[in-house]
């Protein structure tokens, strides 16, 4: 009987540090993991993300390739969430919890919230379980922003990266 809560506590103690290692690892990815919170649209709106830098890169266009589905983000997907029901550029998206992706190009950007919330980048989207997409105009940036950034403000969200910024209308 001793043996098994040796084995237990010994069994537990490598969980413990198992997770405690795994957080650590999160926290200490090139791209660090962010979060946006605010009200838009009179909902509660969240934005979990991962922020990478531009290192001196180009990004759009080429590390984040125009005409194809990106993660708006690196690592897991992005994650959008909302406690109510809201209009995203017009169109209705039910309160709930998605993943964020987009079609950039260089003059509209295709915004769509996916049903699958948690995966890994893009790698497996699946548009079959898409609950809105919206077309949106990218502009060029007040500022130039080394690392990605999501902000929420009272009229929706923005992306902002290198030296763009893609606002989208949430009421």
């Amino acid at each position: 009987m001793k043996n098994v809560f040796s084995t237990l506590f010994l069994f537990s103690l490598g969980i413990l540090f198992s997770l405690s290692a795994c957080a650590q690892d999160q926290q200490n990815r090139p791209s660090p993991a962010a979060k946006s919170t605010g009200k838009a649209g009179g909902a509660n709106i969240t934005i979990a993300y991962s922020s990478p830098a531009v290192k001196g890169r180009t990004i759009w266009g080429e590390l984040v390739p125009y005409g194809k589905v990106w993660r708006a983000g690196a690592n897991e997907a992005t994650t959008f969430e909302t406690d109510k029901d809201v209009k995203v550029e017009g169109k209705t998206l039910p309160a709930g919890k998605y993943a964020f992706f987009v079609i950039p190009n260089e003059k509209e950007w295709t915004v769509i919230f996916n049903k699958t919330a948690s995966q890994w980048g893009a790698f497996k989207y699946d548009e079959k379980q898409d609950a809105l997409r919206v077309a949106v105009k990218p502009e060029k940036s007040k500022e130039f922003n080394e690392r990605l950034k999501y902000v929420v403000e009272k009229d929706g969200i923005e992306l902002m990266w290198e030296n763009l910024e893609v606002p989208v209308h949430v009421k």
